[in-house]
């Protein structure tokens, strides 16, 4: 049993360290600060749902091409 707690703790340590999962929370940052601020502006939260769809629409793109950029400067 301690082997496959050992195990299973490695496979989650690993997808932690990932890269895809470190671009995944970096982009649920950005919808989270997004719908932050589209509440603030708007005076009401408008969900995460509606903050996704519309930071997809007007964000997405530039943040990718932003961050691909700064990896490759480094």
């Amino acid at each position: 049993m301690a082997a496959k707690n050992t195990q299973a703790k490695d496979q989650h340590e690993f997808v932690k360290r990932s890269s895809l999962y470190q671009e995944f929370l970096a982009e649920r940052e950005e919808i989270l600060k997004h719908k932050w601020l589209e509440s603030e502006r708007l005076g009401y939260d408008v969900g995460f749902e509606r903050a996704l769809l519309d930071w997809i629409r007007k964000h997405r793109d530039g943040w990718r091409a932003k961050r691909r950029n700064e990896s490759t400067d480094k």
